[in-house]
């Protein structure tokens, strides 16, 4: 019987499930996502959902909701305990002294609006999602303004 030839994982697919790995270590059940932003192939840094140092983790002591009041008067409720993974990842390359300037940045969703703010000010050339954020549309465009690269390694919305 013929062994059946291993076929290693695209680069983009390989960086995803480093940050889903990375996910586990989240500590808000709400969002256990990852981020890891690489360049030339190599990965720089990688962060999760969790809360700043020394504070209290959701999975602890539970979350921290603030309800936000839309334009079109939509209340919406948020956990406010933790820091998004990207902002972690992003955290970990200033503590390092890792320039960020073109890499790649892979995650579990389209980041939110803050997160996407500071991916452009890092001079962040490319924004790969697992998936599509239910309420993603602003930072779909803020990249596009930016001329920041995005794209879904499945074109549907995270379910969470």
């Amino acid at each position: 019987m013929e062994e059946e030839k291993y076929v290693r994982p695209p680069w983009d697919e390989y960086f995803i499930e480093i940050a889903n790995t990375v996910a586990k270590r989240a500590t808000c059940n709400r969002g256990r996502s990852g981020c890891v932003i690489v360049r030339d192939k190599q990965v720089l840094v990688s962060g999760y959902v969790g809360s700043p140092m020394g504070m209290p983790h959701c999975d602890d002591v539970g979350h921290l909701f603030k309800k936000v009041v839309h334009e079109d008067d939509k209340v919406t409720e948020h956990c406010m305990r933790t820091v998004h993974a990207e902002q972690n990842a992003i955290c970990q390359a200033a503590k390092l002294g890792i320039s960020l300037l073109g890499a790649t940045l892979y995650c579990r969703m389209t980041p939110c609006r803050t997160c996407a703010m500071l991916i452009i000010n890092c001079g962040i050339k490319k924004v790969i999602c697992e998936r599509k954020y239910h309420a993603g549309a602003e930072s779909e465009e803020m990249f596009k303004m930016a001329g920041i690269s995005l794209s879904f390694i499945h074109d549907e919305v995270q379910q969470y």
